[in-house]
């Protein structure tokens, strides 16, 4: 099953996250919209923090220069985004599908990013982080994932969580896997390769 990675918010570690995973199933990798290309794309960093040499990294349907959302960014460039026009890669590989934001981030005045994952039929991979707002922020996101009978199949914890914070968290829904991922020390491949173990790991232990 292809998965989809989506996060609570923004800067929540969404990337980071997908490269983590990318590496601990040695799966493909893929950015269907990547807005804010003038700061750099998700797809390079993912690239040059993995180390196996299993993934693909296929490119971007939509590629867009400022760090706005996309319908936003699209909208500046003269360009319409069309989901029907979003078709996945071809690989015999598990495929990783990072979204951008949050799961309603608009990407034209009809669809939202999370309507990608919808449409290719993903299992959904939530990535939260731990700040002020951020149980409501994670609350009403596995809510909406629920109540629209999407298959949450991974909530990952990154960072330090208080104990307050992910229990209510984790309480308010079964979520199949809850993955727990420590603060990485530095972007690098090694570090992350480090954390993909302990991913694996936990992965191991929930199958």
């Amino acid at each position: 099953m292809n998965l989809f990675v989506t996060g609570i918010g923004t800067n929540v570690g969404k990337t980071i996250m997908s490269a983590v995973l990318t590496e601990a199933l040695q799966a493909d990798y893929w950015k269907p919209i990547q807005s804010g290309t003038i700061e750099g794309r998700d797809a390079e960093t993912v690239k040059s923090l993995i180390s196996n040499n299993v993934t693909v990294i296929h490119p971007e349907a939509y590629s867009l220069k400022e760090p706005l959302s996309p319908h936003f960014a699209a909208k500046l460039e003269g360009v319409e985004i069309e989901l029907n026009q979003i078709h996945l890669p071809k690989t015999n590989n598990q495929l990783l599908i990072e979204g951008a934001g949050g799961l309603m981030v608009p990407i034209n005045d009809q669809h939202y990013v999370i309507d990608i994952a919808k449409q290719f039929n993903c299992d959904i991979v939530l990535v939260a982080s731990n700040y002020l707002g951020c149980i409501n922020h994670a609350l009403l996101s596995i809510d909406y994932i629920l109540r629209h009978n999407l298959k949450l199949s991974m909530l990952i914890l990154n960072g330090e969580f208080e104990p307050e914070v992910e229990t209510v968290i984790t309480n308010y829904a079964k979520i199949s896997t809850i993955i727990k991922v420590p603060t990485l020390k530095s972007l690098s491949k090694a570090e992350v390769a480090s954390v993909a173990l302990i991913v694996r790991e936990q992965l191991a232990l929930k199958a």
